[in-house]
């Protein structure tokens, strides 16, 4: 087996044993909604930018790039096109809200001073047997050699009160660059688009060893729920949210029956068929 946690299905975990369960064990599907989709879209432009040479990289060119990879997003994802209904199929509004948001992400950064190191990166490293690994946005690498680790996010910026949930995800990458590559990123930075606001953090040692202390410990937890079955749910605001509610007993929900081999799917990804790769 390959023990292997993401930062997502950490952080599933934490806010509800039984979505982790239903996403990891059950593998119960997660339609697109149109905040899912509009996020996927403009992600898949911010990433082509960068292929434009420098003086290209304005906002019409990115404007340009939203129906090319709406179309290819569409081919990969044919449940995509299911969110247009209400639209009778037209792309038009679709298009300007990306459009809107690219828009306030060149008021933030400017990308002909920008010449990232990777985009959608992958990475991977092992802690005591767990491999921990995801994928990176945007990693910036200054002459030299100083990390700093950008995500997009299409949404508004959280309170106080779950600002520390956003930057769990960032450490996260941060405690695997630096396993992989022997140095702390410097800077941690989050891009909400939905108000135009950043989010910035340094990182330090004790910072990631208190996370790889976190994420060791959610393992444990993680191994133990899948010994018992017992993935009790945790009610919360987040509860309005979610996909699989009807199916929570919380709600007065009946969850399927547990796999006969729910307790291999828990902690190894691949015995559930899912991709050895993150989907962070």
């Amino acid at each position: 087996m390959v023990s292997a946690l993401s930062p997502s299905r950490a952080s599933d975990f934490m806010t509800c044993p039984l979505l982790y369960r239903f996403r990891v064990i059950d593998k119960l599907p997660s339609p697109p909604t149109p905040a899912t989709a509009r996020g996927t879209l403009v992600h898949a432009v911010l990433e082509r930018l960068f292929d434009l040479p420098t003086e290209q990289r304005t906002l019409d060119a990115a404007i340009a790039l939203v129906p090319e990879e709406w179309a290819r997003i569409a081919a990969e994802e044919p449940q995509m096109l299911d969110l247009l209904a209400e639209h009778e199929g037209r792309t038009d509004e679709w298009f300007t809200g990306a459009g809107a948001l690219l828009e306030t992400w060149f008021g933030l950064e400017d990308p002909t001073r920008l010449e990232p190191a990777e985009r959608e990166l992958y990475v991977e490293t092992d802690v005591d047997g767990l491999v921990l690994r995801g994928y990176v946005d945007r990693l910036d690498v200054a002459p030299d050699g100083a990390m700093r680790v950008v995500d997009y996010k299409t949404g508004r910026s959280p309170s106080e009160r779950f600002e520390a949930r956003a930057l769990f995800q960032m450490k996260f990458y941060a405690l695997v660059l630096w396993k992989q590559r022997g140095e702390i990123p410097r800077l941690l930075q989050l891009v909400y688009l939905g108000n135009g606001e950043i989010v910035r953090y340094v990182p330090d040692e004790q910072d990631l060893r208190g996370i790889e202390r976190k994420v060791k410990a959610l393992w444990e937890a993680i191994r133990r729920a899948a010994e018992t079955g017992d993935w009790r749910p945790r009610p919360s605001r987040l509860c309005d949210w979610c996909e699989h509610r009807a199916l929570c007993p919380a709600w007065g929900g009946t969850p399927p029956d547990l796999p006969v081999d729910a307790a291999v799917r828990a902690v190894d990804p691949a015995a559930a068929g899912e991709p050895t790769v993150a989907d962070d």
